[in-house]
Parts: C-alpha cells; sequence; structure tokens
C-alpha cells in the first residue's frame, strides 16, 4: 500500500476524557468538542466511543457538521453548534434537534422568528472579540433571551493556556456579572480552561484539543500515530543534493528513503530539513524539501531499510511536530489528509 496508516487509538481517547470528566470535577458535566470532523480523526467514531464512555453533549462548528454527527449518535445525546443560526440552516436544525449557540441579535431575530419553542443556547463576547454577544447587547437582549429559556450560555478564553495571562481572571469576572443571576448552565472551560482549576468550570465543559492527546493537556495519553511506507531508497554521494530547490546536500554517503507523504496530506513545508521520523526508536531527519507528495530521510545510520517510518508516535507528538513546523498541535491534527488510510483500535 503506497498510502500512509494512521493509527487512531480510541481507548486512549476515551481515557483522556475521563481524566478531564475527573478534573471538570462533580457536578460539572464534560461534553466533547467534536469540530471539523474530530479534529481529523473522524467524528463519527470519536462521539460514538466517547458516548459509550458516557459523553452525552457534543459541540461542532457548523450546522453541516451537526447533521453528520447526528447521523452517527442518534437521537439523544445534545449537538451545540458554535456559528450559531445561520441563514439557511433553519431545516437542518429542527429537523435534526440541532442546538444552535446564537451569537447575535440578528441571529437570535432569525432564530426566535423562523423556529420559535426549538432549543437553542447563547455566546457571550467575554473579551476575546470574536463570536458572542458583548455586555452592552447583552444587557439590551437577555430578558427576551432568557424568556425563551436558553439551554446553555457560554463564553470562550483567549489565554486559557497560559495560566498566567491576567485574561483569564479578567474574562471570568466578566463572564460572572454577565451570567450570574440566570438560573441556566453555564461553561466557559475548553481543555486551558479546565486546568486552571474550579473557578472556571461552572457547569458544562467542552474539551477538545485535550481528548486528542494536545497540549495544553500535559497529562494526555497520545492517540495517532502515523506511519509513512518507503517507497525507494537511493545512494547518494557526497556533495550530491536532494529534492526541490536543492535545498539539503550530502556531506558523505548517504542513504535516502522515500516516504509516501507530503504537503498534499497535511505535512506542511515547514518541516523540511528540520522534522524526524522514527524507526521504532530510532530518529531519521528529513532530508530536503516536503514535496506534495513526498519525503526524503537519511536513514544511513539504520541498519536495515523498513517498510515504514513513523512521523507521529509516542516520541513524537503531535505537539513535538507542530513545534518543529513552529505551529501548533491543532493544525497538524486537523491538516491530516484524506489519503490516509484510518485504522481504529479499541473504543469498545
Amino acid at each position: 500500500m503506497a498510502t500512509g496508516t494512521l493509527h487512531i487509538d480510541l481507548d486512549a481517547l476515551v481515557a483522556n476524557w475521563r481524566a478531564l470528566d475527573a478534573l471538570s470535577g462533580p457536578g460539572v458535566e464534560t461534553g466533547a468538542v467534536v469540530k471539523a470532523d474530530g479534529y481529523g480523526l473522524g467524528a463519527g467514531k470519536v462521539a460514538r466511543a466517547l458516548q459509550r464512555a458516557g459523553a452525552k453533549r457534543f459541540f461542532v462548528a457548523v450546522a453541516e457538521e451537526g447533521a453528520a454527527l447526528r447521523q452517527e449518535i442518534g437521537t439523544e445525546p445534545a449537538i451545540h453548534v458554535f456559528s450559531g443560526h445561520m441563514p439557511g440552516d433553519a431545516d437542518i436544525l429542527h429537523d435534526l434537534s440541532l442546538i444552535p449557540m446564537l451569537n447575535s441579535i440578528e441571529q437570535m431575530t432569525r432564530h426566535f422568528e423562523s423556529l420559535p419553542g426549538h432549543a437553542f443556547g447563547v455566546q457571550l463576547d467575554t473579551g476575546m472579540n470574536r463570536l458572542g454577544l458583548e455586555p452592552t447587547e447583552w444587557g439590551a437582549a437577555r430578558a427576551i433571551v432568557m424568556a425563551q429559556k436558553p439551554r446553555l450560555v457560554m463564553s470562550h478564553l483567549a489565554c486559557a493556556d497560559d495560566p498566567e495571562d491576567r485574561m483569564n481572571a479578567e474574562q471570568l469576572s466578566v463572564f460572572h456579572d454577565m451570567t450570574d443571576d440566570l438560573g441556566v448552565p453555564r461553561s466557559l472551560s475548553a481543555t486551558g480552561g479546565i486546568l486552571l482549576g474550579p473557578d472556571y468550570h461552572f457547569d458544562v465543559t467542552r474539551p477538545g484539543v485535550g481528548l486528542y492527546g494536545g497540549a495544553p493537556f500535559g497529562e494526555a495519553e497520545p492517540v495517532v500515530r502515523l506511519s509513512l511506507p518507503v517507497i525507494q531508497t537511493r545512494d547518494v554521494a557526497a556533495g550530491e543534493t536532494v529534492g526541490y530547490g536543492a535545498s539539503w546536500t550530502a556531506e558523505e554517503h548517504t542513504v535516502i528513503a522515500t516516504l509516501a507523504a507530503g504537503y498534499a496530506d497535511g505535512l506542511i513545508r515547514a518541516l523540511g530539513n528540520v522534522a524526524v521520523v522514527f524507526s521504532e526508536d530510532t530518529p531519521c531527519p528529513l532530508a530536503g524539501r516536503v514535496s506534495m507528495d513526498l519525503l526524503t530521510v537519511d536513514i544511513t545510520h539504520l541498519t536495515r531499510v523498513p517498510d515504514h517510518l513513523d512521523i507521529l508516535c509516542p516520541l513524537q507528538t503531535i505537539d513535538d511536530l507542530a513545534d518543529a513546523a513552529g505551529t501548533i498541535g491543532y493544525e497538524i491534527l486537523t491538516s491530516l489528509g484524506a489519503r490516509y488510510h484510518r485504522r481504529y483500535a479499541g473504543g469498545a
């Protein structure tokens, strides 16, 4: 097979959810964010595994994601849509019992007029300036909104990955000011917020990247391993170059392996000449640029030619690879391409 294999450990995913659920504390419901097709790992399989573990509330980015997820997990779990009620969403929201998180006065008007009595939530802006009603807008709308009985009121922390950032406490204070007397379930924390402690947990937490093995949840179990097949090897003499732009030059006789994956598969070009892949526990450096479909790797120091090399594994997590590329683990995960064969284990 000339495509890579993405191994997905659903037992590790469930263990991460349970750990974050324990950190959320008693009396707090732990949901799960499965947007972007479960951070690239398959929203249906991810959500079903978490559903069996006890998750009853899921979050997606857009209504179309919610529609696909509803087919996978049945009618019982709640599915919240972060983008709210956009034009053209009414039929999907109604027919599949999706809960839009209304972000503006315009969305509230649209929802209450087109779907009276349909479940909804509200997103408030406590300082991130991205989605949600600002305090003055909320002051004008809250009486009307609360009369309609929202299922959830939420906001989102901008700097939760840095526990020392003063913006965390500032947003927490604003959220209290906007919601303390509402008497409905509230949610402020994704993975980073859960780690900030109980003051940030409220009624519902929404772990995302931590479920999939990413920072800032340092105790997360690795969920993915990405194995790339070796297509060909060749001997390269001292002074010869490898790949586009001749950006890598052999200093001595070198054995180069060519692997079947590239930036079309989500392995971004910034990894070239920087990242490593692994043969079991032995690192092998990339030699040359990342091409659309291929990587070239120095395997001179190996005692045999492997049939595959791992670019994601316990020795190189999504965040390790992200550091090499100058990005974040979220981008590594959600960029993983459709050509990989996804192989699932566990989750029963």
